[in-house]
């Protein structure tokens, strides 16, 4: 199986932001592309038409080490969304990816960010451990463990701490973004007919209608984390799979 069969494997939205991310950032790092080109100026924007700004605020990621746990991060959670909730609806997801990009852009604006890296990431992070299957655990690089839908929290702290006040804002507008995006499409359905994909977006993914899913399990959303569902849940999973396995006794020692 070659390489390219690998790729296409991945589902088509996180190819996309995938290979969106590389495009951007990797240029950037390798100082092919200047990145005051890349990043949002609203100013550049509105006056100048560089709209492309719009664009490649999203995806450009961190310097060194950073990058590959930015890029893993992105992958794990938006790989799980679009595999496991929009299963055949990759437009559906397209297009509230989309809506929260320009929410993300409209709380952001006031702030003055140059970046929406990480407030996408925190999106997709809350989106994904609110989805999470009740009572959810993660482990952060191994060091602690807490309920999965604290992790959103946890990483605005940490860049409250690494970044300061500013940084922390930007991540809090991701989460705020997420919330409304789990909140609406997926607990109350306030904006599930907003986040139906128009007949446009779905003829370009060749998508007819959808429907949902979803598979129990331990998932890895990127950056050291881990989410294992409880006992009772994968027990469950498994007993409707058939793959509890063969019940062989107690046994015996071999001098009885």
């Amino acid at each position: 199986m070659s390489f390219m069969d690998e790729i296409r494997k991945i589902p088509p939205v996180t190819r996309f932001l995938c290979a969106s991310s590389l495009a951007v950032t990797v240029p950037v790092l390798l100082q092919v592309l200047p990145v005051y080109k890349v990043v949002f100026m609203k100013e550049y924007v509105t006056r100048r038409f560089e709209v492309w700004r719009v664009f490649t605020s999203f995806f450009l990621g961190s310097s060194g080490i950073n990058f590959i746990f930015d890029l893993a991060m992105l992958y794990r959670n938006s790989n799980e969304l679009e595999s496991t909730h929009y299963p055949h609806r990759s437009a559906d997801y397209a297009w509230q990816l989309f809506l929260s990009g320009l929410a993300i852009l409209g709380l952001n604006i006031p702030l003055g960010t140059y970046v929406h890296t990480r407030a996408l990431l925190l999106a997709l992070t809350y989106v994904s451990s609110r989805l999470a299957p009740p009572g959810s655990q993660t482990s952060f690089f191994g060091l602690i463990t807490f309920p999965i839908v604290y992790l959103p929290y946890m990483l605005v702290g940490l860049d409250l701490l690494m970044g300061g006040p500013g940084a922390a804002a930007i991540s809090v507008s991701g989460a705020v973004v997420g919330h409304l995006w789990w909140w609406g499409v997926f607990d109350t359905g306030a904006f599930r007919g907003v986040g139906t994909a128009p007949a446009w977006v779905r003829s370009f993914f060749g998508e007819t209608g959808g429907g949902t899913g979803g598979v129990g399990g331990i998932a890895n959303v990127g950056g050291g984390v881990h989410v294992v569902p409880p006992r009772r849940l994968r027990e469950e999973a498994a007993a409707g799979t058939g793959l509890r396995g063969h019940n062989w006794g107690s046994g015996r020692r071999l001098a009885d």
